[in-house]
C-alpha cells in the first residue's frame, strides 16, 4: 500500500486549508456553526486532500491544525516535531534509551511506509475522538480517498478503519518503537481539540495505551503548540 504517499498529500494539505479559511471570512463563520461544506468550500477547486483533510477535521477551528508545524511540508515535518520533542525528553531523562530517535524525516523508504501506515491510523482515530464521524460522513471520507488513491488494498483499510469502534488500546497496538509511538500522539494533537473534553479523554488514554513517559507526552503536546 502506498500509506506514506497518501498520508504527504494530507499533511501538505492542510496547510492549503487553514489558508482559504483564513482568507475567507464567511467560509469561517460559517465553520463556527459546525459546517462541514465550509470546511470543504475553503478547500480550493481541485484540491482533493484538503477535502479530505477538511471532512476529517470536521468542524474544528482552523487554528487547531498544525500552525507553523505543516510550512515544512508533509511527512517531513511530522519527522521533525517528533524529533525535537523526543531528543529534548531524551536528553532529560537518564533512564530513556540513548541513540539519535529514528524519526520519519530520518528513515529508509520501507520503514517510512509502516510509519505511515500508524500515523494515518491515529488519524482517523483522532477525527472520531469528538463523535461528528457519523455514518453519513464516513462516505463522504471515503469517497475522498477514493479520489486521492486507486490502491484498491489502501482503499479496503481505509474503510475498515473509518468503521471501526473508536479504540485507543487498537491504535496503540500499531506502535513498534517508541519514535513511532511520538510521532502517532503529535498526528493525534494535531487533529484534536484539547479543550473538548471527549477529545482530550481520548488523547490521555491513547498516551497511556502508547505507553508514553507523562514528560516525553508533555514535550510532545508542547512542540505542536510551540510550531
Amino acid at each position: 500500500m502506498d500509506t506514506r504517499g497518501l498520508l504527504d498529500q494530507l499533511l501538505k494539505s492542510g496547510k492549503d486549508l487553514l489558508q482559504n479559511q483564513a482568507g475567507n471570512a464567511a467560509a469561517g463563520k460559517a465553520a463556527k456553526g459546525g459546517g462541514l461544506g465550509s470546511l470543504l468550500s475553503g478547500a480550493g477547486g481541485g484540491a482533493l486532500a484538503a477535502g479530505a483533510m477538511g471532512l476529517l477535521l470536521g468542524n474544528k477551528k482552523a487554528r487547531k491544525y498544525g500552525g507553523k508545524a505543516l510550512t515544512y511540508g508533509g511527512l517531513a515535518a511530522l519527522g521533525v516535531l517528533a524529533y525535537k520533542a523526543y531528543g529534548n525528553w531524551q536528553a532529560s531523562q537518564a533512564s530513556a534509551p540513548q541513540g539519535e530517535p529514528q524519526t520519519l524525516d530520518r528513515l529508509p523508504p520501507v520503514q517510512v511506509e509502516q510509519h505511515s501506515q500508524a500515523i494515518l491510523k491515529a488519524l482517523v482515530a483522532a477525527a472520531k475522538a469528538d463523535g461528528h464521524v457519523d455514518e453519513r460522513e464516513r462516505a463522504l471520507i471515503e469517497g475522498e480517498f477514493v479520489k486521492l488513491t486507486s490502491d484498491q488494498e489502501l482503499q479496503h483499510w481505509l474503510h475498515a478503519e473509518l468503521n471501526k469502534p473508536l479504540d485507543p488500546a487498537d491504535v496503540a497496538r500499531s506502535a513498534s518503537t517508541p519514535e513511532m509511538a511520538a510521532e502517532m500522539y503529535i498526528a493525534s494533537v494535531m487533529l484534536v481539540d484539547e479543550a473538548h473534553f471527549m477529545e482530550r479523554a481520548y488523547l490521555d488514554e491513547l498516551a497511556r495505551q502508547l505507553r508514553l513517559d507523562p514528560a516525553l507526552k508533555q514535550a510532545l503536546e508542547a512542540q505542536v503548540r510551540q510550531a
